[in-house]
């Protein structure tokens, strides 16, 4: 197993998804190996039966000419038939790869022959043949068979159709430069062409919804529900977009609601992060070979290359070579105070390093420079903060550096290294201006003005500075305006609620789509994750994930066991990859669209108890399942279908983990599952006081350990929301872990989450919390779509909206009666009983009612 280099970080990247080549290896497991030979093998039976010798010199006629022909077989109705035209197309699709010298020339030869199937129509036949063969595998029956007697071999139809979508798919949806002008406009027909899908009766991405759904609740499945997993999730990137085009989608929907734009990239900021050094834990004090506790050196500015090499050789060796501590970095959060009104230059030093300026003082320099935090002795450098003094120390300082720069000689002066402050912008939200505000005003004049964020009279000039720094950092959300707007709705219906225009969105329509079975959609892939997590222990009465990578005869050599081992924790990975990565597209695209639609969704994660799932998840060596790789490189498709074939040996194991490269999947994962933690509890105490609950801070604090800037800035954010409730002791035994937050999370202005003093932290105030927001949610979805979106059955339920009360009643007997009524299940199971009870045995005189006076 790697081990993780302790003082370098992660060699890592995050993006939406890996290379292509690695996401078309990870399609296939290692046991689908003995296929590819005999779809190589089908393939050239066919060109031999059309007189053909090899794929590549036909012309496109001739190409076209075979391709018609599969297309006539995919048409039979016979099975075994359809399943050979299905190898033939697969073997299309991988490119020929018999006739290919290198990776480079298979990889231009499947864009190549995707291009040209999805031209002739192939897409939307194999996709058609999928439904197909998905209804008859539900409507099939395995009782005959148990969960464990499962292979491959029970599910190569589907595995075959998947396979040709799935490459089809990753293939299309990448832009090449080398494209001709033809492949282009067909690559933005089949991109339109999976948008307008969602406009079907039954849209792909429902169906396999839908299928994982059905999967869960029938354990003899024989759906290869790794590769169902992997086509959603590329069909969701491609429709919905990935992390570039969220923030694209973000920036103009900003500006059609009129709110400043923002002048960040999250994406980029975290990507460019540095990698903190994780606190050292009780185990690495008790470990003899860490050495002594490293010393505190300052990190605010460094000699040039002359000087610091000297200066190397006067420290103590012991502490040349270690990072500085993260805390003793010198930031600043506001960085908005403009010296220059104080009679500074633009370009002062001063203004540059946030008001902190390093100067030098006379007299010999030849002992170590103290730091920052060692007392201040006559010389060396000085914090200085008098204005007079800093002034005057910069112009001595200009000067000396001028006629250095001039004469080319005298003393060395020292180079400055301007430390950058903050990552983030600080942020402010107008409930907290408004608190604070009325904390003021009831100080300072007795009496709150309640919605007024203006007024400023009667308020000491201190405060009213800190109320225009306030208001200069506060950030509106979309969020914020879309719950603004419904609370108008619902107050008045009638007239803002019949201006609503609902966007016709991608996002929209799969929401419409998926909302009658979300429930069971979020529960079903949260099962999965479960089973296909690491700590996950085998039971009898779990999901088998393993009926797509088993092999119809189980090994028997020492080699083949321990092939079949790799096989299956990789296959393990994989699934968790595409689950994280479904659910946290979910979760982003639905709160770019519609608040409410992102609240209904992680609220039925959380009753699917999400949060302690992915605790579980990093309840684990995390750092050991970052780095160590399931992979054999000689196995991996195409690399074990091109070259020369070597034999699988025991030799070929023993470098598997050799470098010190993480395993891109199983990082990627990582992240993706704590970005879905930040979502989940972001704002909302109930859900934080969960990870409280469950410990979450030992096991997020081990989590440190992984030397990745934005794995551990989302890992900080989750300490960062609890810290308030785990107390001083915990607070001041990880100082360390609380500098790192402060460094690296976004500060929201008057938020003490470090003292835990927030007014928010109301324990009795949580249930009602999360019980408003429920019903915030439901009434969203009644007026909206005229359901609630949970089912009975396989039926939504509908209830009544809330502007059914104000239409008019309908008197019209004729119509009342034509209206077709839906009873209850209760009352259909005893309708015999009722019928007996209140008609047969009833005695009613009919003559009465001819008696009975006409109301006038």
């Amino acid at each position: 197993m790697a081990n993780q280099d302790p003082d370098h970080d992660l060699n890592f990247t995050y993006d939406d998804c890996d290379s292509y080549e690695n996401e078309i290896s990870e399609l296939y497991t290692y046991t689908e190996e003995i296929e590819y030979e005999e779809n190589k093998n089908n393939f050239q039976k066919l060109l031999k039966e059309k007189e053909f010798t090899s794929w590549g010199p036909l012309n496109n006629a001739e190409r076209t000419l075979v391709v018609q022909h599969i297309i006539q077989v995919l048409e039979l109705s016979n099975k075994d038939e359809r399943i050979v035209a299905s190898t033939w197309l697969l073997h299309l699709v991988h490119g020929v790869y018999e006739e290919c010298p290198d990776i480079k020339q298979q990889i231009a030869n499947c864009r190549e022959n995707c291009f040209l199937l999805y031209k002739l129509g192939l897409f939307t036949m194999v996709q058609d043949l999928l439904l197909m063969e998905i209804n008859t595998t539900n409507m099939e029956t395995h009782s005959d068979k148990k969960t464990t007697m499962l292979s491959l071999e029970d599910s190569r139809m589907l595995r075959l159709l998947i396979s040709i979508l799935y490459t089809m798919l990753e293939t299309l949806r990448r832009p090449n430069s080398s494209d001709s002008a033809e492949n282009v406009g067909l690559r933005k027909d089949f991109l339109m062409e999976l948008e307008q899908n969602l406009n079907d009766k039954e849209p792909l991405v429902i169906v396999l919804f839908n299928t994982v759904s059905k999967f869960c609740s029938q354990p003899s499945s024989p759906m290869p529900m790794k590769k169902v997993l992997l086509l959603l999730w590329k069909l969701l990137l491609t429709t919905l977009g990935g992390f570039g085009k969220i923030n694209t989608m973000k920036q103009k929907a900003r500006i059609g609601a009129g709110l400043p734009l923002i002048n960040e990239d999250p994406l980029k900021i975290v990507r460019e992060m540095n990698a903190s050094v994780p606190p050292t834990s009780a185990s690495d004090l008790l470990d003899p070979s860490q050495g002594k506790r490293r010393g505190r050196r300052s990190v605010l500015y460094e000699f040039d290359a002359e000087n610091a090499e000297i200066e190397a050789e006067k420290n103590n060796k012991s502490q040349a070579d270690e990072p500085p501590f993260e805390e003793e970095k010198v930031t600043s959060i506001d960085d908005e105070i403009k010296l220059v009104d104080q009679g500074f230059p633009e370009e002062s030093p001063l203004n540059e390093t946030n008001g902190v300026v390093m100067t030098t003082g006379g007299g010999d320099a030849s002992g170590p420079e103290p730091g920052v935090t060692t007392p201040m002795p006559n010389k060396g450098p000085t914090l200085t903060t008098d204005t007079a003094a800093i002034a005057a120390k910069l112009i001595k300082i200009r000067k000396e550096q001028e006629d250095a720069q001039t004469a080319e000689t005298g003393p060395d002066i020292p180079t400055v290294k301007l430390v950058p402050g903050l990552p983030w912008v600080p942020k402010a939200r107008k409930r907290d201006v408004e608190a604070f505000l009325n904390l003021v005003r009831q100080k300072f004049i007795g009496f709150p003005l309640p919605g007024d964020l203006t007024t400023v009279a009667g308020l000491p000039k201190p405060t009213q500075d800190s109320i225009k720094i306030l208001n200069k950092h506060t950030y509106t959300s979309i969020s914020d305006l879309q719950v603004d707007q419904e609370s108008n709705i619902t107050k008045c219906p009638l007239t803002i609620g019949k201006k609503e225009v609902i966007p016709e969105t991608v996002t929209e329509r799969l929401y419409q789509a998926m909302l009658p079975n979300l429930p069971q959609h979020m529960i079903a892939l949260l099962k999965i994750l479960l089973a296909a997590a690491p700590t996950a222990k085998s039971k009898n009465d779990s999901i088998n994930i393993l009926s797509d990578v088993l092999p119809k005869e189980m090994p028997t050599t020492a080699v083949t066991s321990l092939k079949l081992g790799i096989d299956v924790n990789r296959h393990r990975e994989i699934i968790v990859k595409a689950i994280s990565g479904t659910l946290l597209l979910l979760l982003k695209h639905f709160n770019l669209n519609h608040v409410y639609q992102f609240e209904y969704t992680s609220q039925h994660l959380v009753f699917a108890n999400c949060i302690p799932l992915v605790l579980k998840f990093f309840n684990q060596n995390i750092v050991a399942y970052v780095t160590t790789k399931n992979t054999i490189p000689c196995l991996e498709f195409p690399a074990c279908v091109i070259g020369k074939r070597t034999e699988l040996t025991a030799e070929a194991f023993e470098n598997v983990d050799a470098s010190n490269a993480p395993c891109w999947r199983n990082l990627f994962s990582s992240i993706n599952l704590l970005r879905i933690l930040n979502k989940l509890v972001k704002w909302k105490n109930s859900r934080t006081m969960m990870l409280v609950v469950f410990k979450s801070a030992p096991i997020l604090k081990r989590a440190l350990k992984i030397r990745h800037g934005m794995f551990q800035l989302y890992v900080l954010k989750l300490l960062k929301v609890q810290t308030k409730f785990l107390g001083r002791g915990w607070r001041k035994n990880n100082m360390k872990t609380m500098s790192a937050i402060y460094q690296k999370v976004r500060h929201r202005l008057n938020d003490d989450w470090a003292f835990g003093n927030d007014i928010d932290a109301r324990p009795w105030d949580f249930q009602q919390e999360e019980c408003a927001l429920r019903a915030c949610v439901e009434r969203f979805n009644v007026r909206r779509y005229h359901t609630t979106g949970s089912t009975v059955g396989n039926s939504p339920s509908i209830t009544p909206g809330p502007n059914e009360e104000y239409q008019p009643v309908n008197n019209n007997m004729q119509t009342l009666l034509n209206e077709e009524v839906e009873f209850p299940v209760e009352f259909r199971k005893s309708y015999d009983v009722w019928l007996e009870r209140e008609v047969y045995q009833s005695t009613t005189d009919w003559d009465m009612l001819l008696n009975v006076p006409c109301v006038q």
